[in-house]
């Protein structure tokens, strides 16, 4: 583990009770509600998996309602869930128990960006909601903010209705243009803060979407969460020797995987990750993760989609893993 500062984190081996019989090659995001229950969305036969705060299993539902390219999760302040599927190019709103609230976006309907359907550089131009998005925070006022990402280069903002409000970015690598927006967050001032993937940065905005300034100490970013104090949790992706960074070019040596907590003014509080991808406390493949009421933080990871499937980590490498303060 690397850490700087005074926090320092662990990994709880063990935490997770998955049943008999369940498996979760690709967890693409994690949420806590006001209850501490853990709540999993998964690219699997069960897409929503739930905990109870000590690990115990509590329940599943989706099933059939979900393609294989699950990718967020937001429980909102009235503790309903938002999850995101770039597959079907929705967002849905449900009770913790699945049942179905609002649709945003038009099931199967992506938006027209030019986009090849594989790679997001090839995005020419923005378009409305949505072509494959990718993660949606609630602002303090209920407005419902939603990144989409691969196949677009967008920020939209709803009402908490879900009528559409506004919408920005181009692509690009200047101030409000994304190559990949793929996580978000909004602090308790209301200001908007977007991981801006291929980037390499997370670009902050008003409420209203004007661009305010950028955080480059990052590395692919996932996606972003607060803590009550403020404070902001990262997950952050490998560059793997070979690809191509926007922001650094060519990679020539790995830079794995971690996670980053930084305070209000964008310090690194700490960071950790290593080399060994499948070691407990390391990462594979970070995708999202989310905080509870004792500040313990839970990563989810996509590592059969980015990883296993592409020789880059062995099968049976975790893909869910819970995190504690250190005494």
């Amino acid at each position: 583990m690397v850490k700087a500062g005074a926090l320092g984190y662990e990994v709880v081996e063990g935490w997770e009770q998955l049943p008999a019989g369940y498996e979760h090659r690709d967890v693409a995001g994690v949420a806590v509600d006001s209850e501490d229950r853990v709540f999993l969305i998964c690219r699997g036969d069960h897409p929503i998996i739930i905990y109870d705060r000590k690990g115990n299993f509590l329940g599943s539902w989706g099933e059939g309602q979900f393609t294989y390219r699950t990718h967020g999760i937001t429980v909102g302040p009235d503790d309903m869930l938002y999850c995101t599927d770039d597959g079907n190019h929705t967002v849905r709103k449900f009770t913790p128990d699945g049942k179905l609230l609002m649709t945003l976006g038009i099931m199967n309907t992506p938006s027209d960006t030019g986009y090849d359907g594989k790679n997001t550089l090839t995005v020419s131009r923005p378009a409305g909601p949505f072509n494959r998005p990718t993660n949606l925070a609630v602002g303090p006022q209920g407005d419902l903010y939603v990144s989409d990402g691969y196949g677009n280069c967008r920020v939209h903002r709803f009402s908490p209705t879900g009528d559409l409000k506004q919408s920005w970015g181009v692509p690009g690598t200047g101030p409000g243009q994304f190559y990949l927006p793929h996580g978000i967050a909004v602090a308790a001032d209301g200001r908007v803060f977007v991981c801006d993937r291929e980037n390499d940065r997370i670009q902050i905005f008003s409420p209203d979407g004007e661009y305010l300034r950028e955080w480059t100490d990052t590395q692919r970013p996932t996606h972003l969460v607060f803590d009550a104090e403020g404070r902001a949790y990262v997950s952050e992706l490998w560059w793997h020797k070979g690809q191509t960074s926007q922001r650094h070019g060519p990679i020539q040596e790995a830079r794995y995987g971690r996670v980053s907590v930084y305070d209000r003014a964008g310090r690194v509080l700490t960071r950790w990750g290593s080399p060994d991808a499948c070691a407990p406390g390391s990462f594979a493949a970070p995708h999202g993760l989310a905080v509870d009421s004792r500040g313990d933080i839970y990563v989810s990871e996509v590592t059969w989609t980015f990883a296993v499937s592409r020789g880059l980590a062995p099968a049976g490498c975790h893909t869910f893993q819970k995190f504690g303060l250190k005494p």
